[in-house]
């Protein structure tokens, strides 16, 4: 009995020791997968981490670079507008304009350095009104249609001006005013003189006369300029500058420059761009204009002259490939002179940096003149026109060598000679290839 316990105990020791060789054996087998898991997830997380890192340290240098990028910009643009404030305190000083706000007595233009003005007009005139010298003083301009208040012809320092008086609003008149004749590409201009007790100006690029009930009429499309800046629509901040606030304290003309591209729009006061709306959300449809008086005390006359609506074209660098020269309406001169007048620096600029670009390009500087005046005159005129836009793109740096000009006067006309948007599109300066 002893001997056969003793072999029982001895199968149930071997039993026991075979089951706790086995769980320390796979305890062990189990803890060698768990580190080799966790060695792997570890590595996996540290090469994660790495990565994270490395693109972090890409996106803060490309953030560094557009800050760098931006600065700069804010820089350039910030000594652009000093300079012009400068230019303009100095011209605050004098006393030319004190007398502005009598239409019977001399007005003065404002000196404005041009030299970075981007703005192109579009190609294609389709209302125009500068207005005539046959207007007779005193009654309502043909060329428009009133909504309120009064406007009239008048005469200042020899020029024949848009006179706004009691808060007149007007738009242009045209057969098609209920339609929208505004494209997809266009560009609108105008001159106004802001006097010594007024406010600003005001303008729609809506008809809000002919066009009511097929567009969106609030204050939201309200654009309200002075010399000094323009109160955008849509909400967005005011548009300063950089002028001080004296400037245009006794009075001053202001050009103002709209160009809309396809939703995208931009406001330019004399040559400085204020507004540049990439999305504008409403659909340009036509125009008004009217000024605003604080009060019934600064009911001064407004001034308004040479407006001009236009159809965008092409890009001079395709119109060359293409036709082999380029048609520019926007170069624009003092009536019956060769004098370049400021407005005329955006597309001079335009076909300078062209010839920068294109350093094969050459070009004959062609000018062209309506029908208004004698045929010999018009030769004369158109001549020395061509020969003054050579000149000034050699002073800013074209060789001579690649320019030459002439000019043929009346006799190639590109539209009819009886509106006046046939005779803006035959005044014109045109670049042929040679």
């Amino acid at each position: 009995m002893k001997t056969l316990h003793s072999k029982k105990s001895s199968k149930h020791l071997f039993k026991f020791l075979l089951v706790l060789s086995m769980l320390i054996a796979i305890p062990q087998y189990s803890n060698g997968q768990i580190l080799k898991r966790l060695k792997k997830k570890a590595e996996d997380k540290i090469e994660r981490e790495a990565e994270k890192r490395a693109e972090n340290r890409i996106n803060k240098k490309i953030d560094k670079e557009f800050d760098k990028a931006e600065d700069a910009i804010d820089g350039k643009d910030k000594q652009n507008t000093d300079s012009i404030a400068k230019k303009n305190d100095s011209k605050t000083t004098t006393k030319k304009n004190d007398k502005a706000a009598n239409p019977k007595e001399k007005l003065q233009n404002p000196t404005v350095v041009w030299s970075k003005f981007d703005f192109v007009p579009g190609d294609t005139v389709i209302f125009e009104d500068s207005p005539s010298l046959n207007e007779e003083n005193g009654e309502f301009p043909s060329r428009w249609d009133l909504i309120n208040g009064q406007v009239e012809i008048a005469n200042v320092d020899g020029e024949t001006v848009l006179m706004f008086l009691d808060g007149g609003e007007i738009v242009p008149y045209l057969k098609y005013a209920s339609e929208d004749y505004l494209p997809e590409v266009f560009t609108i201009e105008f001159d106004f003189y802001k006097p010594a007790g007024g406010n600003r100006l005001s303008f729609y690029l809506t008809d809000q006369k002919n066009q009511r009930g097929k567009n969106v009429y609030d204050n939201a499309q309200e654009f309200d300029v002075t010399p000094i800046r323009v109160d955008a629509p849509e909400g967005s901040a005011v548009m300063h500058s950089g002028r001080d606030s004296d400037y245009c304290k006794n009075g001053c003309w202001t050009h103002v420059s709209i160009a809309y591209t396809k939703g995208k729009l931009k406001v330019y006061l004399d040559d400085t761009r204020l507004v540049n709306i990439p999305h504008y959300s409403f659909n340009p449809t036509g125009f008004t204009m009217y000024p605003y008086f604080a009060s019934a005390k600064d009911n001064v006359p407004f001034y308004v002259k040479n407006v001009r609506i236009a159809k965008g074209g092409v890009k001079y660098y395709d119109s060359v490939l293409s036709e082999g020269k380029i048609i520019v309406n926007g170069i624009k001169f003092d009536v019956n002179k060769a004098t370049l007048r400021p407005e005329s620096m955006g597309p001079i600029n335009e076909i300078f940096e062209l010839m920068q670009k294109q350093k094969d390009l050459n070009f004959s500087v062609e000018g062209h003149t309506d029908s208004d005046g004698g045929d010999d005159s018009n030769m004369k005129l158109s001549i020395a026109r061509g020969k003054a836009v050579m000149d000034k793109l050699i002073t800013m740096g074209i060789e001579e060598s690649r320019l030459k000009s002439t000019g043929f006067g009346e006799s190639k006309p590109l539209d009819n000679n009886s509106t006046p948007e046939g005779k803006a599109n035959n005044r014109r300066v045109e670049f042929v290839k040679f």
